[in-house]
């Protein structure tokens, strides 16, 4: 990606922006509301989504934000694998999945069609969606496909580190402006920018102020 070869950080080029958006409408032709980078309040005890490419460290960040104690099993009736765990996020328990990895919505493998018909059909509150900032601009088709479901979307840009070594940076508040979606940049493997997504998160976990029994 020539355009982030360089020390000044820039913003992924609108036209390629408008590109990527134009070219998945044709094939998810559906309307969907105005996208904001401001997401809806999630409600206590929400359901968290990790989505995103293998290798991108998606599975490195699921133990990060649950702490390491994780439930694995097949998905009913399917022989694909799901790693399931709690975390703390703004002081509520959430429930964070990681699913199986894949590229596209437009399913091709088993395990893409699994986690497209999970996202799909399961109450997921928010979807995480995970890329390789090396990659950015290919990753980014990903991304405006989970938009067009209409689920809450918060793009985690990771493997900064590497990116770095490769001359390569991110702008968050340009790429945020661009795509109207929280967006935040880190390094799992680093532990880096790891509060700055929880806080990100936390400002959207909704806490009844009265609970009732009935």
């Amino acid at each position: 990606m020539s355009c982030n070869r360089c020390p000044e950080p820039c913003q992924l080029p609108s036209n390629n922006v408008n590109k990527l958006r134009s070219l998945w409408k044709r094939f998810w032709p559906q309307k969907r509301p105005t996208a904001s980078h401001q997401l809806a309040p999630l409600p206590s005890q929400a359901t968290i989504a990790l989505v995103g490419s293998p290798n991108v460290g998606k599975s490195l960040l699921f133990n990060l934000l649950t702490g390491g104690y994780t439930t694995v099993s097949n998905y009913p009736g399917t022989t694909v694998e799901i790693a399931k765990s709690q975390g703390i996020i703004g002081g509520q328990k959430v429930t964070i999945i990681d699913t199986p990895g894949m590229y596209s919505l437009m399913s091709m493998t088993e395990e893409e069609q699994f986690t497209r018909d999970f996202l799909l059909t399961e109450p997921i509150d928010l979807v995480i969606h995970v890329i390789d900032a090396k990659h950015l601009s290919r990753m980014l088709a990903l991304t405006f496909q989970l938009m067009e479901t209409q689920i809450p979307v918060l793009l985690a840009v990771n493997m900064l580190d590497e990116a770095e070594k490769s001359g390569i940076w991110v702008n968050e508040k340009q790429l945020e402006a661009s795509l109207g979606i929280p967006v935040v940049t880190l390094s799992a493997a680093q532990k880096r920018g790891i509060q700055t997504l929880t806080a990100k998160v936390a400002n959207y976990v909704y806490t009844p102020a009265l609970s009732y029994s009935y």
